[in-house]
């Protein structure tokens, strides 16, 4: 089975969110620091802004990246679909409608199921990362001829 989904979404859903909130507590502990060595506190649009930073990443992550699948491979005439513990193999003909959009990051592909699965109606993975900005992938392009051709016999 040949892997189309993108290696980077453990760094997408683990990785990168940790570290965007280590940055902001860093950031917090500075001024606190500061504050407390010197006995002046920094303004308060110093601490307000790394809350009001985090709760909008939060949401454009969880829109954009929480509900993306761990893994999505391709078995021939179905997929293969992980995540976390939980996998499910879904017929190419079972697939409605392939939505890719390659302009953002991470470039995300949407699957439109027939049939809801253990994943719901929808199916959502971060396609493979592309050096050539702009371009759509091969793989992707593949996929949806395949889906198409599945969807005529």
């Amino acid at each position: 089975m040949r892997r189309i989904s993108s290696s980077m979404t453990f760094f997408y859903k683990r990785v990168f969110p940790i570290i965007f909130l280590g940055f902001l507590l860093l950031f917090l502990a500075i001024g606190f620091i500061t504050g407390m060595t010197s006995g002046q506190y920094p303004p308060l649009p110093f601490f307000i802004m790394p809350v009001i930073m985090f709760v909008v990443v939060f949401f454009i992550m969880k829109k954009l990246v929480f509900d993306l699948v761990d893994e999505v491979l391709d078995a021939g005439d179905a997929l293969v679909v992980r995540n976390g513990a939980q996998e499910e193999r879904i017929a190419l003909s079972e697939i409605m409608n392939v939505n890719y959009s390659p302009l953002i990051n991470p470039p995300r592909v949407t699957l439109s199921l027939r049939r809801p699965s253990i994943f719901g109606t929808q199916v959502a993975f971060c396609a493979p990362v592309r050096f050539v900005p702009f371009s759509t992938s091969p793989v992707i392009d593949e996929l949806i001829q395949r889906i198409d051709a599945a969807r005529r016999r």
